[in-house]
């Protein structure tokens, strides 16, 4: 009987890669960089399963030319925006993703930005390297406390929980909003308190955004957003990086309209060398890795190839994403 053919678009741990080649005829993309758009439709011609990444635009065109045989695209990814559900859905073609699985791993990176760009962590390593350390100052690089202070999370979401869990070992009044309130028990657990978008803006010390991309959200933090903001806010993004008007926050920065951004998302991805955001010292930005720890990575690797395994066998998805 022949093996179902599979792509997978880029080297994954092989906690997913095993599973897959042990049933099936597997192609691998094993360069550092996504496979350039050509490549891709070529490589996905007549295979029932592909496994994608945020990097590999799934729709009309990739779907017609995989073929009829394709039965799944498995996203190695909690979200999915790079996919067009209504076009797999035309299709019966299930699609799947790994939720959950990277939850504390995002929340304990979007910390470790809300701490290095509060107390200008990446300034003062830069400024010990270049030689300009000469003494202490009292007036050295001076931060914001994290501790007492107030943090607004735009999206109570796994990640959003888990962000305001950390923040009660900091003292920190924790404010939210999202288009539907929480419930009262999640409120009480996490101490969290439901404000209006323009409020949270104005109240905190520190903005996460954990919310997924959509329509709605796309630039949600605009330029009037962030003239919303205190003066010595810290804006940090984990979600995506369309969430937030780079431009805008670029001139935030430079004008003092806010204080400080910790970004490991970018619009576009990588972010361009001549970009105006890297060349401010109050901006600190690391190329999208909140989910990179091996156990992480390698669990992402295990659900999405148990999705792909079981969209190729014709078989309900682990972790499906809903195609209504």
């Amino acid at each position: 009987m022949d093996r179902p053919r599979v792509f997978v678009a880029r080297l994954i741990p092989e906690a997913g890669l095993g599973p897959i080649r042990a049933s099936c005829d597997l192609d691998v993309w094993t360069e550092d960089t996504p496979p350039p758009r050509a490549a891709l439709l070529d490589r996905v011609a007549g295979c029932a399963g592909i496994l994608t990444l945020l990097t590999d635009r799934v729709d009309d065109e990739l779907l017609d030319a995989a073929g009829p045989r394709l039965r799944v695209v498995a996203n190695y990814a909690v979200g999915y925006d790079n996919i067009d559900l209504s076009a797999c859905a035309r299709r019966g073609v299930a699609v799947g993703n790994t939720p959950g699985v990277l939850t504390e791993s995002t929340a304990d990176l979007a910390w470790a930005l809300i701490l290095a760009a509060a107390r200008r962590v990446g300034e003062g390593d830069r400024f010990v390297r270049s030689g300009s350390w000469r003494t202490w100052g009292p007036m050295l690089l001076l931060g914001i406390d994290v501790h007492g202070s107030t943090l607004g999370i735009v999206g109570l979401g796994r990640i959003g929980q888990a962000v305001a869990r950390r923040a009660a070992g900091f003292g920190m009044t924790v404010l939210y909003h999202q288009r539907e309130r929480a419930s009262e028990s999640v409120e009480t657990a996490l101490g969290a308190t439901f404000v209006d978008f323009d409020e949270l803006l104005a109240r905190s010390d520190i903005v996460s955004i954990h919310v997924p991309l959509t329509d709605e959200t796309r630039h949600l933090i605009d330029a009037a957003a962030l003239a919303r903001m205190r003066r010595t806010a810290v804006l940090v993004n984990t979600s995506r990086g369309p969430i937030v008007d780079s431009a805008a926050l670029a001139a935030a920065l430079a004008d003092g309209t806010i204080g400080a951004a910790g970004l490991d998302v970018t619009d576009p991805e990588p972010i361009d060398p001549d970009d105006p955001l890297l060349r401010l010292s109050n901006c600190l930005i690391v190329p999208h890795i909140a989910s990179a720890t091996t156990a992480t990575r390698a669990r992402m690797a295990t659900m999405a190839a148990a999705n792909l395994l079981a969209g190729v066998r014709g078989e309900p998805l682990p972790t499906p994403v809903d195609l209504a």
